[in-house]
């Protein structure tokens, strides 16, 4: 069977799985991005907790990710929810760093001047420094994103969804009929859904950065 005949013949599996995998992704994201910008807003200007949020964030990213899962195991199961909580985890560091670099890089004669407006510390923040850090935040939205896309496959170790199962199920095949078109399938569907995510955040870049902010990842 060659391989486009392989995909065809399994496509309502293989689309079920890429749903999955970027479901499990753009959930574990969207919860770290809540947490982590709120974290960076938190600590910006105290460096003690600033150092602690970034040291343990980075502490969790040197955890290797199928010993992660494994240690998940006894507390939270296999599948779906072990998975969403490492991924959530290994988000955390861009999106935490990026939002404390991005916060105290605002040039200080640009948060005088709204602060000589009548502006609050709070107005401050949320008028001046969150949208001038707004294009290094999204860049650490979308790093950590990318990164959670492959790391999403280890989770078929722990019957956790997504495409990965179709990599893994290949490998542990591998010689026998159609092994190789697993793998590659899985392969490539996660290429895809990292080609497609990296698209939309490039529609977010545009729509909601002004021109002259606008950076690249």
């Amino acid at each position: 069977m060659t391989f486009s005949e392989y995909v065809v013949s399994r496509w309502d599996t293989l689309s079920l799985a890429a749903a999955e995998h970027a479901l499990v992704v753009a959930v574990a994201i969207g919860i770290a991005t809540a947490v982590g910008v709120g974290i960076g807003l938190l600590t910006y200007e105290t460096p003690k907790a600033r150092g602690a949020s970034l040291a343990l964030s980075a502490g969790i990213l040197t955890i290797p990710s199928l010993a992660l899962l494994t240690l998940l195991i006894p507390f939270t199961g296999l599948g779906w929810s072990s998975t969403l909580i490492a991924l959530t985890g290994y988000a955390f560091l861009p999106i935490i760093r990026n939002t404390v670099t991005g916060l105290r890089g605002v040039d200080a004669a640009t948060v005088e001047a709204g602060r000589g407006m009548g502006l609050s510390s709070a107005r401050v923040l949320l008028r001046v420094r969150l949208p001038l850090a707004w294009p290094l935040i999204l860049a650490g939205v979308r790093i950590s994103t990318q990164m959670l896309i492959g790391i999403a496959a280890i989770a078929a170790y722990v019957d956790g969804p997504g495409l990965g199962n179709q990599i893994f199920e290949g490998l542990a095949r591998l010689g026998s009929v159609n092994s190789l078109n697993a793998t590659l399938a899985g392969t490539l569907g996660i290429v895809v859904i990292a080609v497609l995510f990296d698209a939309g955040f490039s529609a977010v870049r545009l729509l909601t950065t002004p021109r002259g902010l606008r950076v690249r990842p």
